[in-house]
């Protein structure tokens, strides 16, 4: 493959086989008029609907066609992962294949990254086509993203992305994670991350995948991708700090306990058996969390010690 290649568009698609010849035409169509080396990397995330046949064609027709068929459905996240694994473009685009998103976008997005300076630009569809049921939950759910990852950007799942190469090489996408990777980016080092206004344009074919299902599962990708940014290396200070807290809570409580009813034993007050308490028995449940959230803390280290991406990191530049 020619590693001098400016840019890679990596398409995840599912049933999207009517769409295809003409995305992939209009893709052809913007990088040749603007002179680019590329690639399209087709990635079918088992499509029932004769996908993968419509991509052997296209790749009959157009040598810059690259292909990858999944067995199964597994995911957009997936689907990205494999293609960003492919990708040799200095300039690495995606975009969805459902023709909502304008291949006229590509020259701008990539002047951004190379002239601009950016590891990332994202767009924003500010002016959407989709129903009120889809806008608002979507606007919700970024609001929260910003607010927990300090990234200013209005649109974290917009498929339409630019990306420096050596980002996607960086990076692991799972799960549900596509919707996180300016986080995931931004996690690894790269914090040059920008957002373009792009046009929404209204599906022509085909339906949307979107439900209040992937909703939820995005939610709680986003509490999953935050923990791991503080507490990923080093569980212990999470598990253990809350372990300790519910543990000092829990013996600070029993003793108070026992010292009240030694104190009335000693004065002959009235008193009652300390089991019969039922602040006993809090006391007591928070010290078996405390030793069992102290314990979670040493299995996490246990983990990531032996884990073999414990001293990964990313070097960005080197002196000899």
């Amino acid at each position: 493959m020619n590693n001098k290649l400016d840019i890679s568009v990596v398409v995840p698609l599912y049933n999207e086989a009517e769409s295809l010849p003409e995305l992939v035409a209009w893709i052809d169509r913007v990088a040749v008029s603007h002179g680019y080396a590329y690639e399209v990397i087709l990635v079918d995330d088992g499509s029932s609907d004769g996908s993968w046949e419509v991509v052997e064609s296209l790749r009959e027709k157009y040598p810059a066609i690259r292909g990858i068929g999944f067995a199964r459905n597994y995911g957009k996240s997936a689907a990205l992962y494999c293609g960003f694994a492919a990708a040799e473009g200095e300039v690495v685009i995606t975009m969805d294949a459902d023709l909502q998103d304008s291949p006229d976008e590509i020259p701008e997005l990539r002047r951004m990254i190379l002239e601009e300076g950016y590891d990332l630009v994202s767009g924003w569809k500010k002016r959407r086509h989709d129903p009120a049921g889809k806008r608002w939950p979507s606007k919700f759910f970024n609001w929260t993203a910003r607010t927990v990852s300090g990234i200013r950007l209005h649109d974290f799942n917009c498929g339409l992305k630019a990306y420096r190469r050596k980002v996607v090489k960086a990076i692991e996408v799972y799960g549900e994670m596509h919707r996180y990777i300016p986080i995931l980016a931004k996690q690894a080092g790269f914090r040059r991350i920008g957002e373009k206004i792009v046009e929404h344009r209204a599906r022509k074919y085909g339906s949307s995948k979107f439900g209040m299902e992937r909703m939820v599962k995005g939610y709680l990708d986003l509490i999953t991708v935050s923990f791991l940014a503080h507490f990923g290396r080093s569980p212990m200070y999470f598990f253990g700090s809350l372990g300790t807290l519910m543990f000092l809570i829990g013996g600070a409580t029993t003793a108070w306990i026992i010292g009240a009813k030694l104190y009335k034993q000693a004065h002959a007050l009235p008193l009652r058996a300390v089991t019969d308490q039922p602040l006993f028995y809090l006391a007591i449940l928070a010290i078996i969390l405390g030793v069992q959230l102290f314990l979670a803390g040493f299995l996490g280290e246990l983990i990531d010690r032996n884990s073999g991406e414990r001293n990964n990191y990313l070097i960005d530049k080197t002196i000899n």
